[in-house]
């Protein structure tokens, strides 16, 4: 069975990119253009990666990232963001905010898959 990998981003070219190139690596994709409908579908499906952008429409990142920490059921599952956010201190910031780590955007097609498949090793381990 394929794992299950939840984009939360609100940008439908960045959303289809990550989404196809996760999918024709074997994941099953699920993907949502803003933060309450990823919330929603995170306890819904149970993914295995959340993949999430910080400014998105009616919930931003750091909000799914609290609500996430605050359930029992979704707390376990690592989430990654993917932003443009690349400045001195974004990184920090957005680790204690409650995601694991995060992807610059632009992502680069040749290695955006093998950056987010680590943390699904992590994960299997």
């Amino acid at each position: 069975m394929a794992l299950k990998i939840l984009v939360i981003e609100d940008h439908a070219d960045s959303r289809n990119l990550m989404s196809f190139l996760l999918s024709r690596s074997g994941y099953d994709v699920i993907a949502e253009a803003d933060g309450a409908a990823g919330l929603a579908a995170a306890r819904h499906i149970r993914p295995d990666l959340i993949i999430s952008d910080i400014q998105l429409p009616l919930m931003n990142g750091f909000q799914v990232a609290a609500a996430i920490a605050r359930d029992p059921e979704l707390k376990h599952i690592p989430l990654v963001a993917v932003t443009a956010s690349a400045m001195a201190g974004d990184r920090e910031h957005i680790i204690r905010s409650g995601f694991h780590d995060y992807v610059s955007k632009p992502i680069e097609p040749e290695t955006f898959v093998v950056q987010i498949a680590r943390f699904l090793e992590k994960r299997q381990a």
